[in-house]
């Protein structure tokens, strides 16, 4: 049997959960995808303000040409690209500069923050560019690309005068939900996919009882 203060507490969470069920399904999918949250504060913080680190890449900048493409051409040779989750654990995540020299592989983001780092080094002239699905380097004379290119950035930081550009990038939606798709779901580990989903799957299947049931039935 249950006491009127148990039933009138079973009520109230009922009514909580129903209330505040999108809150608890994007919590249950923030904790799947980073156990630690401060991992993508930091990670969001890096993105506008990069770890550049003209010493962390001392072992790399002794043999590199010095043309600004070639050095680019080298990088991309020396570090192979590497979605986030097979390097930290995680869909997104932006490294520190030591942390890419140290592995020595890394995705768009790690190779440009070693990149800005180098050109550092190097005194050569440079900025940083993102856009919705990637970060790349920019210099003098840099070739463009379909991802590398002044109409598809949102956001560009100079370092030499510190400028910080923001505007509303020109790119196909379905590119970026293709990418998105590729670097979140595609790489995702097996184990993290069956989590995320048997937990969805019990909030939804929660949620859809509750609604069936009056909330005020005692």
């Amino acid at each position: 049997m249950w006491s009127i203060a148990s039933l009138e507490r079973r009520v109230a969470c009922e009514r909580v959960f129903r209330r505040y069920f999108p809150l608890f399904l994007l919590f249950w999918i923030l904790f799947v995808l980073y156990p630690n949250p401060l991992s993508l504060v930091i990670s969001a913080c890096r993105l506008f303000d990069p770890d550049v680190d003209p010493a962390a890449v001392e072992p790399l900048v002794g043999d590199l040409p010095s043309a600004p493409a070639a050095i680019e051409k080298a990088i991309l040779e020396r570090i192979p690209y590497s979605y986030d989750w097979e390097l930290h654990d995680m869909p997104w995540y932006f490294p520190t500069t030591k942390t890419v020299v140290e592995k020595r592989k890394g995705d768009c983001k790690a190779r440009a923050i070693v990149l800005a780092s180098i050109f550092e080094n190097k005194h050569i002239p440079y900025r940083i560019n993102s856009s919705p699905i990637h970060v790349w380097v920019e210099y003098e004379d840099k070739e463009e690309t379909p991802l590398e290119n002044p109409r598809v950035k949102f956001y560009q930081q100079d370092p030499e005068t510190g400028k910080r550009l923001f505007q509303i990038p020109d790119i196909d939606v379905a590119e970026v939900l293709e990418s998105f798709h590729r670097g979140f779901w595609i790489a995702m580990p097996g184990s993290r996919k069956a989590l995320l989903l048997s937990g969805v799957c019990i909030l939804v299947l929660l949620r859809v009882i509750l609604l069936k049931k009056p909330v005020t039935g005692y």
